[in-house]
């Protein structure tokens, strides 16, 4: 019985106690929650709706906790309900009523886990953007993969979502980028507020081999702005589809220059209200939604700001029908959120409901205790292909995605790739070669889990046996927090649990002897391994399940 299901029976129960004593039912809440106590002792599970609702219905919590009691002992598959201190319910399942999840996991397959909590949401998330300036750096790379497992996880609990990479081809930074390019084409140094490192020397070379004469053409620095843009963004695309991921969109803010949109998101802000004139530019009010102070949007020589740009931008993608725009910006973009939120309701929205920013803290590449030094192709920055040449795509997915995006975090390079219990992604990943293995080895042998009705959840009786069920039972709700609190890493710590379950239920000994999932040597195949392969099984279904959810690979041998 999952932790879902058994909200739902305590619900029922509090229902029929109600209309039993002709109470209100209204009184009750629409849904409501089963927690795993601290201590095992407690129980399996525990309520507090006794004590959330006796005081409206007029009778005192443990009096109801009492009729409620009564109530769900009748149900098939609960063994016990004790009451204790002012109304908790601690509530004790049958053996076999949790061990039954292992056949739902099983059956589900790729599906266990999903959910329709957040249908009907039309999500728009923007992630990484890096500046088609140079590589991704790393700071860009922790929102590849969160973002990428984000993206993941709302589909997963039925959002509808699609991914975008702003493309930033307009602009000063663009035109300095240029410049580098056609002084390292004639062999000269970067300007001084140009772009360094070998890869601009890469692309001058690259746009002088495809197109000869560009040097003596009648403006070269527009040509290595269109070519080396091209040539950088291509390798842009190439290296977030080496490290999984794909966008469904590439946007481009030259489009919205070209196409009218700002001055189109213009006249909107102006037709609410919200824009004014002053020493020949035109200014948004922001201050009237807590900004600290107006912003420009054209400038009195006429040109837009970058901040029209980021307005056209998201009435665009109001505009395309998505209800929510998502954005994950990095630390050095966290003064950016009030300009924004403010942008949003001057344009008519709700910034609670229509914009959300996430704001991700710095990453580190450690060796040996030390930051790794910058990137000799990049100059500045460790890139994606620092980091991924360093510990790899699964071990880099994995360690960005397994911290709260608001922390910094150091990636130890001798860690992540080490093959050891402390290395995590090994750690879970090798669980998961280990229940592969334990299919295998039950194939060479002849045996098979059978078909559904041959499992016998009662035969699943020991502790740490009840322990792992339970912990799989977990896991729908993980994926359901880990998609509104938009925070993947509570998958990857979640599989790091599952993960510490499986290896004791392996383990298990009774008297000094192991309880194995297979007989030994000449065994008799029985009905109890047959039911332990069973929880084998799901285990690997939940592991592959929530790894997938971090794009990172279930590999079957290590």
């Amino acid at each position: 019985m999952t932790p879902a299901a058994l909200s739902e029976v305590v619900l029922a129960a509090a229902r029929a106690v109600f209309a039993a004593k002709g109470l209100d039912p209204s009184l009750l809440p629409a849904s409501i929650s089963v927690e795993r106590p601290r201590e095992a002792g407690h129980g399996d599970y525990a309520s507090t709706i006794a004590m959330q609702v006796a005081k409206k219905a007029g009778m005192r919590p443990r009096d109801l906790a009492q009729a409620l009691a009564d109530e769900l002992e009748a149900h098939e598959g609960i063994r016990a309900v004790e009451i204790a201190g002012p109304g908790f319910l601690n509530i004790r399942l049958e053996a076999a009523a949790i061990a039954e999840l292992a056949r739902q996991v099983v059956t589900a397959g790729a599906d266990y886990g999903t959910s329709d909590k957040l249908a009907k949401q039309r999500i728009n998330l923007e992630f990484v953007s890096a500046n088609p300036t140079g590589p991704v750096h790393i700071g860009g790379v922790r929102w590849a993969a969160v973002g990428d497992a984000l993206a993941r996880l709302l589909r997963a609990t039925g959002a509808d979502v699609g991914t975008e990479y702003y493309f930033n081809d307009a602009g000063s930074q663009i035109d300095r980028f240029a410049k580098s390019l056609l002084a390292a084409a004639k062999g000269e140094p970067a300007p001084e507020d140009g772009y360094g490192g070998a890869y601009i020397s890469e692309i001058a070379q690259t746009v002088v081999t495809e197109h000869p004469g560009i040097l003596a053409s009648d403006n070269p620095q527009e040509q290595f702005r269109r070519y080396g843009v091209e040539l950088m963004f291509a390798e842009i695309k190439k290296s977030l589809s080496d490290f999984g991921v794909h966008f469904d969109t590439y946007f481009n803010e030259k489009d919205l220059h070209d196409q009218g949109a700002l001055q189109h998101a213009l006249d909107r802000l102006t037709a609410q209200g919200h824009t004014y004139e002053r020493d020949g530019a035109v200014w948004l009010r922001t201050t009237d939604f807590g900004d600290d102070k107006d912003r420009v949007l054209r400038k009195s020589d006429g040109d837009w700001t970058y901040f029209a740009a980021d307005c056209a931008y998201y009435l665009n993608k109001r505009e395309r029908g998505f209800d929510k725009a998502v954005l994950m910006l990095g630390a050095d973009h966290h003064g950016y959120v009030g300009r924004m939120k403010a942008m949003a309701a001057c344009f008519g929205d709700d910034p609670k409901v229509n914009l959300e920013i996430l704001i991700g803290q710095l990453v580190n590449l450690v060796r040996d205790g030390a930051p790794v030094r910058m990137s000799k192709r990049a100059g500045t920055v460790v890139t994606l292909e620092d980091l991924v040449d360093a510990i790899g795509v699964d071990a880099a997915r994995y360690a960005l995605a397994r911290y709260s995006s608001d922390s910094q975090i150091d990636i130890d390079v001798e860690l992540w790739t080490s093959a050891r219990n402390d290395n995590p992604v090994y750690y879970v990943q090798y669980a998961h070669s280990r229940t592969a293995s334990v299919d295998r080895n039950a194939v060479d042998a002849g045996h098979s889990r059978g078909d559904a009705e041959d499992f016998k959840p009662e035969l699943l009786v020991l502790d740490k046996e009840l322990e792992l069920l339970k912990t799989l039972a977990d896991y729908p709700a993980v994926v359901v927090t880990a998609a509104e609190l938009r925070e993947p890493h509570h998958v990857a710590r979640y599989l790091e649990k599952v993960t510490g379950d499986y290896h004791r239920f392996y383990d298990t000994k009774i008297d000094g002897k192991v309880q194995r999932i297979l007989p030994q040597a000449d065994d008799e195949f029985t009905e109890l391994h047959r039911a332990r392969l069973w929880l084998n099984d799901a285990t690997r279904t939940v592991i592959s399940n929530g790894l997938s959810l971090l794009g990172v690979s279930a590999p079957e041998r290590m």
